[in-house]
């Protein structure tokens, strides 16, 4: 049996911090990488919900995430390629993330990783 060096953390955070790190584990595990930017962005649509595109891009740089609406618009058409987000509907498009990734926001959140490396046995 392999011996493995555990590391244990228990820490609490706020819904905003604890969203973000959800999405940030999730894009590292399927590798796609992420700016800070981006990861608020996406942030800030998890805790909002389904919104429709143009409400969420004013809303975003109202709160500084992007300078403005056309970049938290080409933020999001990124992201939507990454399959990070979903757009849906013609004239009026609503988004929200990609529910495969269960990011959770409501109630009590308890994040429980199990990730290993075991080293190959050399003979």
């Amino acid at each position: 049996m392999a011996i493995v060096n555990q590391v244990q953390k228990r820490i609490r955070m706020e819904i905003w911090d604890i969203t973000k790190f959800q999405i940030a584990v999730n894009c590292h595990l399927i590798n796609i990488p992420v700016s800070n930017l981006d990861l608020n962005c996406l942030t800030l649509l998890a805790l909002t919900g389904e919104k429709e595109l143009t409400d969420f891009c004013t809303t975003a740089a109202e709160k500084e995430i992007f300078g403005s609406s056309q970049s938290v618009r080409n933020a999001l058409t990124k992201t939507e390629k990454r399959q990070l987000i979903i757009k849906q509907g013609k004239s009026k498009k609503k988004i929200k993330i990609n529910p495969e990734l269960k990011i959770q926001t409501q109630g009590n959140i308890l994040l429980d990783y199990k990730i290993v490396r075991v080293e190959s046995k050399e003979a």
